[in-house]
């Protein structure tokens, strides 16, 4: 796959519907396919960090979830062909299931989220087998405990319900962190670190109404939810001056 590298970070130039394709074929194979959705917060964390960004560029499906991705990749005429979110993704995975009842497993958000979520779920998707959930409040890899029995035990239980899917949701970059940690001891085919989709399934949370995500300002109604985002936003704007003046920024 033709990818676009931003800072450093591998970002899989593809689209939406693309990326629906490639799920598929990942869902009939006999091998677990990691998923990463980095944003603009992400890569210039990465940016910062040669670890984790090794890390994401480990991802099999690394996806352009940040607006400012796909401007500052423009800027730099090397253009990634749309924005794909993980939440979009995320979504597309339990049509997918739907339809060829696949199992899925949830992981994160607090305690009782998951629940709500699952419930969720099955109610409007009445062919996926969700076969369990936990909270994210556990110790674990993500917190750079290892060989903690609480994770063990979660690991355990889902390589015997041997879900289909599975939906990690501690935020970034926790999730990323345990999935790459874990991946190899995971039976499953796709799992993808989805940060807050689980808020918004379970009804916790809401996502940006659509006229905002056409426009690419999810993040302008975000902080006008919670103002106290800006300290995060502000690297929106520092993003793109970087990219500006950074040569090598896109490649």
């Amino acid at each position: 796959m033709d990818m676009v590298k931003i800072f450093g970070v591998n970002i899989c130039n593809t689209t939406l519907d693309e990326t629906v394709n490639l799920l598929e074929t990942y869902l009939k194979e006999n091998k677990l396919r990691t998923i990463y959705t980095p944003n603009t917060e992400i890569v210039m964390a990465a940016k910062k960090d040669e670890e984790l960004r090794d890390l994401i560029n480990k991802g099999d499906l690394i996806l352009a979830d940040g607006i400012g991705l796909i401007y500052g990749s423009k800027i730099k005429k090397k253009p990634l062909k749309e924005r794909v979110t993980g939440f979009d993704t995320s979504i597309k995975l339990l049509e997918i299931a739907n339809t060829n009842s696949y199992s899925l497993y949830l992981l994160g958000g607090k305690d009782g989220i998951a629940k709500v979520a699952a419930d969720n779920i099955m109610g409007k998707y009445p062919n996926i087998n969700v076969v369990g959930y936990h909270h994210g409040y556990f110790k674990g890899s993500h917190l750079g405990l290892k060989n903690e029995p609480e994770e063990k035990a979660i690991i355990d239980e889902i390589n015997k319900l041997n879900p289909d899917i599975i939906f990690v949701g501690f935020g970034f970059p926790k999730q990323e962190i345990w999935i790459d940690s874990n991946k190899d001891i995971i039976t499953g085919k796709v799992i993808i670190g989805n940060g807050g989709v689980m808020d918004i399934l379970s009804g916790n949370s809401k996502r940006a109404p659509d006229i905002f995500i056409k426009l690419g300002l999810e993040w302008l109604y975000r902080l006008f939810q919670d103002p106290s985002r800006i300290k995060r936003q502000i690297v929106l704007p520092k993003f793109l001056l970087e990219v500006i003046f950074d040569r090598n920024a896109v490649e």
